[in-house]
């Protein structure tokens, strides 16, 4: 038995009026399905019922019904199939060919196509190689890591490995299908990011190919500067918006043409289904594979249709074509069924539907996507004959010319003095109800460049941040990023890690981050407010200097003879015998003669000797400068009123405690705190990230009401014009302290490749 078997479909085709000679009334058809194509099986149902209620065929020889039994392969053969429908993998490959090629039975299967040349199987999926090497020259890859799953073969690996030596290119070789645990994904791809690996391409089944992108947006390598080819048919089938939204290129493979006119009205039918009858449709995006599911009961049909007209003999007599049969005997009609499905040439979904003389799909084209803001987006086509055909360039130039005809959205952030409200906005529409300095801005590029726009304040009020866990954009950079306006014209910093998935123009203001505190109190002047003047340092000099001219000129005077001396009344006295001569300059008096000196006060003694007079004399011109810059420094203490500010730098903040400080979330001036590498910026951003109450503010109003609320215990980090401008605003209640932390300036975005950067943001913001 099968062991991923879920059903075996018999499908009876009834011939509808008379039995041509030779050709049976009955048709048996096997089916196969695997537990995970639900889908397939609802499109095969589904397709044979849209065969049978097609009244537009002018010949319909044959109707088709079907029911279910889960039974061994071998029941096919035994009761006596004319082909088989359905999926292998790798294990069961083998198994089945063998079967079918002994017994002459055909087997049409939308798997990977078989690398070698197998009888009796009809291949609906077109092979990959020859797409993916054009497409390999067109990016000019040299060193690359290739990621297969072994289930789909080793054609592509082959042809890679045979370029690889014939161009010199660099290749690195991984199979993952044997990996189980998705974590394995991201260390191969960590692994190769540490040998500087930033090209891969990935050539697995589309469920396989998810699991591995998701773990490359784990682990942050969808930045720009990756780029990943995925060599697979369902371009649309895969999850790439966590991916692309880290600015990553992603380039794929499509068979399904949403333009056809085969497809548009498949797909009209195919949503109005009933999921109960008809599981994994309408809601769910159809598959590449159920569209080869579709297209191979067209082929089934066209190839009995002309076996029914060439009036070939089909019908089985006694055992042939039956495994169970001892021995097997192969089935003879079986050579012309399987020349007339090779014979087939129709339009199905999948494009061109024929087949080359090993069963191989040929004359095919497939399609080549890339991801862009807008979605999925076809950039050229590849086929046997012309190759790569790129149409990318002639895309742009028609965007380009259709800019006059339609209106440009232009995201923005209400923030003043930038964008704001007028005061009658509520009698207003459109445009009209703003002002500010970005608006005026808008204006005039719309001016000059003769465009229609219309602004959008981005709806969550943010300028835009990457989430570090799911990688994704938020505010103006997610509006951009992800198609949902055209061009972005308000205060956006310009930073690196935005300019990897937007572009942005020549920085139209230069700015830096800054600090906002509550501004401080007037200061009430104390009892010792005639300090102020000069610092407590020099006043502790002076007094030293004081103490130390005051004790020299006491042991100058001490010891000099003319310090010595009689007054004229003490010497009429007595003459024959006086009194000993006093001294004038004992340690008191020695302190009074500074003291008067120093408060520019006379004195009624005074040296006499010229040592003392010396010592006197650079006293008196130590005071004379001393109180001149006292003077002078305390008539500006009484014109200016002085207010103490408690932060004057960022390294202020930093080394204290009691005041709060923050940033704006989902802002450049975080991610600035947060890729910082300088010790004092680190040492902030340490203490932001864990502050609780978190520090961050919502939108800047809400971090300047926090600094005028919180009486000078907190710090508000933004960007200096807005800083400036609040300060002047009133109720002027704040302040803008130390000097910007960085440089920087205010750009206007575009997404990446968008036609409208040459054209608005070159010419319209330099005029």
């Amino acid at each position: 038995m099968w062991h991923r078997t879920i059903a075996a479909v018999l499908f009876l085709l009834n011939s509808l009026g008379h039995s041509l000679a030779g050709f049976p009334n009955q048709i048996n058809i096997g089916g196969l399905f695997m537990r995970s194509t639900v889908q397939e099986h609802s499109a095969f149902r589904f397709a044979v019922q849209l065969y049978n209620t097609n009244q537009n065929v002018t010949e319909k020889p044959f109707h088709l019904n079907y029911n279910f039994c889960t039974v061994p392969l071998p029941f096919f053969f035994s009761r006596g199939v004319y082909a088989i429908f359905g999926f292998y993998d790798r294990k069961s490959m083998n198994t089945l060919t063998s079967f079918c090629g002994a017994l002459h039975t055909s087997f049409i299967t939308p798997s990977f196509p078989i690398d070698t040349d197998v009888q009796f199987v009809i291949q609906m999926r077109p092979s990959l190689r020859g797409a993916v090497l054009s497409l390999l020259d067109h990016y000019k890859w040299e060193k690359f890591v290739y990621l297969y799953d072994t289930d789909r073969g080793f054609a592509i690996l082959q042809a890679i490995m045979e370029s690889a030596v014939a161009n010199n290119w660099q290749v690195t070789a991984r199979s993952v299908g044997n990996i189980v645990d998705p974590t394995e994904y991201r260390r191969i791809i960590e692994e190769m990011d540490r040998r500087q690996e930033k090209r891969f391409l990935i050539d697995c089944e589309v469920d396989r190919i998810n699991l591995i992108l998701e773990q490359v947006v784990t682990s942050g390598k969808n930045s720009r500067g990756y780029h990943y080819i995925l060599a697979n048919l369902g371009f649309s089938n895969m999850s790439l918006d966590r991916v692309f939204s880290g600015g990553a290129n992603i380039t794929g493979f499509q068979i399904i043409s949403p333009d056809s006119p085969i497809v548009q009205q498949f797909l009209q039918r195919w949503e109005r289904l009933d999921e109960r009858e008809f599981p994994e449709a309408k809601n769910t995006p159809l598959k590449y594979t159920s569209a080869l599911t579709h297209d191979a009961i067209l082929v089934i049909a066209e190839a009995f249709r002309y076996l029914r007209r060439q009036r070939v003999d089909v019908s089985r007599r006694g055992s042939a074509g039956d495994c169970l049969a001892n021995p097997a005997v192969p089935w003879s009609q079986g050579i012309d069924i399987e020349r007339a499905l090779k014979m087939v040439q129709v339009q199905g979904m999948t494009g061109n539907i024929q087949f080359d003389t090993f069963g191989r799909r040929s004359n095919y084209t497939i399609d080549v996507y890339e991801m862009k803001p807008s979605g999925p987006r076809k950039i050229g086509y590849w086929n046997e004959y012309e190759k790569f055909v790129y149409i990318m360039d002639q895309q742009v130039t028609n965007e380009s010319s259709s800019v006059e005809n339609r209106t440009i959205v232009v995201t923005t952030i209400m923030e003043a003095p930038y964008v704001m409200y007028k005061k009658n906005y509520m009698q207003m529409e459109g445009n009209d109800r703003y002002e500010g300095y970005c608006v005026d801005l808008a204006s005039e590029i719309a001016k000059h460049v003769g465009i229609k726009y219309k602004l959008s304040i981005v709806p969550d009020g943010k300028y835009g941040a990457r989430d570090p866990e799911t990688k994704t954009w938020n505010g103006m950079v997610g509006e951009l990023v992800y198609g949902r306006a055209d061009i972005a014209v308000a205060p956006l910093t310009i930073t690196l890690v935005r300019e990897e998935v937007i572009d942005f123009s020549k920085p139209f203001m230069s700015l830096g981050i800054s600090i906002m505190i509550k501004k401080p109190q007037k200061s009430k002047p104390g009892v010792f407010s005639f300090l102020d003047p000069l610092a407590y340092e020099i006043w502790m000099c002076i007094v030293f200097a004081y103490i130390g001219v005051s004790v020299v000129l006491f042991l100058v005077s001490r010891f000099s003879p003319y310090e010595w001396h009689l007054d004229e009344n003490d010497e009429a006295k007595d003459p024959q015998s006086p009194p000993d001569p006093p001294n004038d300059f004992g340690i008191f008096n020695s302190l009074w003669f500074s003291l008067g000196a120093f408060m520019q006060q006379g004195c009624d003694i005074s040296p006499r000797s010229l040592s003392g007079r010396i010592v006197g004399g650079v006293w008196w011109f130590f005071t004379l400068i001393i109180i001149s810059s006292y003077t002078a420094n305390l008539a500006a203490f009484l014109t200016v009123e002085r207010m103490v500010s408690p932060i004057e730098s960022a390294e202020d903040l930093a080394k204290q405690t009691e005041i709060a400080y923050g940033t704006l979330d989902s802002g450049s001036t975080k991610e600035f705190f947060r890729r910082s590498k300088i010790a004092v910026y680190e040492k902030m951003w340490s203490y932001m990230k864990s502050a609780e109450p978190s520090v961050f503010a919502k939108t800047t109003p809400d971090g300047v009401s926090r600094v005028r609320k919180s009486k000078g215990k907190f710090a508000f980090l933004l960007e200096s014009t807005m800083n400036e401008y609040i300060e002047q605003r009133k109720p002027c209640d704040t302040m803008k302290v130390g000097g910007n932390l960085d440089s920087k300036g205010y750009g206007v975005a575009t997404p990446k490749g968008s036609a409208l950067r040459p054209l608005l943001l070159s010419l319209g913001v330099l005029k």
